[in-house]
């Protein structure tokens, strides 16, 4: 698996559907998503990223200091910051507000329908989210992500499992919404790959830095071994470079020095953990790579605000709350 791979998947989100829209034109709404939308589905995310599959028709979509972007059918937009937005059947229409027009149905998911009865647009709606604060991967995201129809047998499997999942919810059936939750997040993990892919030269940060052979070699192997004890004289060693000339390159691309960057992450692994199993506190230190647990309870404090055992049961589930 590529780094970048490794790290989305570490992502750990979770989600779902929660809207379906019949939209007729001339049509617009202002739309985000709310806790209300995510509270069916378990506890409400700390950070949401919202997204709209066009299954029929077009729309628009509207973010303040960012282009307007047009969704045709088959394609997906995703907003890595929740911000609310304009969606509607053309540019400058006055919006409606979505959650006026919402209708709740059985199994928790709501429907609209709305408009001015011209070209039909069928838009599913839904999220994802995780509950690590400051998410270095979200923060660098920009505000709209939108993931082209692909072709051939990626484009049918896509469009083919949001068919069987929209047919189900038709029929009242609650199994799609986790079907549509996971095949979002698959396409967030393709939207990001995409996003890096069409990077400009002269960019920045680790996402950068990961299509650098070099810099990407040292990148999985910090993301693959935060247990290690790492310097910046043995990661330039592991992949052949000077230790001056590694420095420079990596900072030059990824934006900070080797070692904040990887107390970065391991803050963030550390994170995950207490959030997601019941590990004892010094153990999770260790396997982030800590040498004393009173170290990695500083540095947690300073960077998270409160010690872990405190954060763990103000973030977590009851069943990892007591670890």
């Amino acid at each position: 698996m590529d780094p970048l791979s490794d790290v989305l998947r570490s992502m750990r989100l979770t989600g779902g559907i929660f809207l379906d829209a019949e939209l007729t034109a001339p049509w617009c709404l202002a739309s985000s998503v709310t806790a209300e939308d995510c509270a069916p589905f378990g506890a409400v995310p700390h950070n949401i990223v919202s997204w709209h599959y066009v299954e029929t028709g077009r729309l628009h979509l509207e973010v303040a200091g960012a282009p307007p972007v047009a969704v045709e059918r088959g394609e997906i937009v995703l907003l890595p910051h929740n911000h609310k937005h304009l969606i509607g059947s053309d540019p400058g229409l006055p919006p409606a507000d979505a959650e006026g027009l919402i209708q709740p149905m059985p199994g928790g998911l709501a429907r609209i329908v709305h408009g001015g009865g011209g070209e039909r647009t069928h838009v599913m709606c839904g999220f994802l989210g995780n509950d690590i604060p400051s998410d270095p991967i979200l923060a660098i995201m920009p505000p709209v992500l939108k993931l082209a129809a692909p072709e051939g047998a990626t484009a049918e499997w896509i469009e083919s499992t949001f068919r069987f999942a929209a047919a189900i919810l038709a029929g009242g059936g609650e199994r799609s919404a986790a079907v549509l939750g996971k095949l979002a997040e698959l396409l967030f993990e393709e939207a990001v790959h995409r996003y890096l892919a069409n990077l400009p030269n002269g960019e920045t940060g680790w996402l950068v830095g990961l299509r650098d052979p070099a810099i990407g070699r040292a990148l999985a192997l910090l993301h693959r071994g935060l247990d290690r004890h790492w310097t910046t004289e043995v990661l330039a060693a592991e992949i052949g470079m000077s230790r001056s000339a590694f420095a420079a390159r990596f900072t030059d691309l990824v934006g900070e020095p080797p070692m904040r960057y990887l107390g970065k992450w391991r803050l963030t692994f550390a994170a995950r953990r207490l959030m997601d199993t019941g590990e004892p506190v010094a153990r999770i230190a260790f396997e982030a790579g800590y040498e004393s647990e009173a170290a990695f309870n500083r540095a947690f404090k300073r960077n998270f605000g409160s010690p872990p055992a405190t954060w763990r049961r103000a973030t977590a589930g009851p069943e990892t709350a007591n670890g």
